[in-house]
């Protein structure tokens, strides 16, 4: 009954919501979650002086996350008996998240709901990341530009044949391209994604901002 009375409230809402059933390890697949750090500097990250940020750290598609995910909602905060990560481990993920931070909070809100240690959790990310093509063409930009949102979908189904049109979605935030979200199965093929996912950003404008 709980299951049907959240899934009737995405259904009204048509927002993504949480699950209420966050038992870990217990999901349907992974969403890979990419986040272009110039925007997300432009957005926020330079208000809270994030070293993400800083010139020349050449940060482009950062991994956000590797999320667990129901068909409808997801779990988060899970209780877990796996040891929390150490300094070291949260540290050597920053090459590919940003900072250490983005890690340690990536394994208490989403890791902790997958059923795997700590250094598997981040191995599996890492492991994920790698699995999709990050197409080269907006490393070379060299001035902010404004593009539809549905170009940058189209760059990576380009770059990445295995990828289906409705396992892949672009999001936007305050006018700028935000993340691109792909989904995977717990082996990490593509997979479509739930519709509580698949929110692609209708923008024609939205902008996108060149490396630092």
């Amino acid at each position: 009954m709980r299951r049907l009375l959240f899934a009737l409230f995405v259904t009204i809402s048509g927002l993504p919501a949480q699950a209420d059933d966050d038992r870990t390890g217990v999901f349907d697949y992974y969403v890979v979650s990419l986040s272009w750090s110039p925007n997300w500097c432009a957005i926020e990250g330079d208000a809270r002086d994030s070293p993400q940020c800083d010139a020349g750290s050449g940060h482009g598609w950062i991994l956000h996350g590797l999320w667990p995910q129901y068909q409808r909602g997801y779990p988060d905060f899970c209780q877990t008996a796996e040891r929390p990560p150490s300094r070291t481990m949260t540290r050597d993920m920053a090459d590919i998240m940003g900072t250490s931070g983005l890690a340690w909070h990536q394994w208490r809100k989403h890791g902790s709901c997958t059923g795997l240690s700590a250094p598997a959790y981040y191995a599996l990310s890492r492991e994920a990341y790698a699995r999709i093509t990050r197409p080269a063409v907006f490393r070379k930009l060299d001035r902010d530009i404004a593009l539809p949102a549905s170009v940058v979908e189209e760059a990576f189904l380009k770059d990445n044949p295995d990828m289906e049109r409705d396992g892949i979605t672009v999001t936007c935030r305050d006018g700028y391209i935000q993340e691109v979200r792909v989904c995977l199965s717990k082996s990490l093929d593509p997979v479509p994604c739930g519709r509580d996912v698949v929110r692609d950003c209708k923008m024609k404008d939205a902008l996108f901002t060149p490396l630092r």
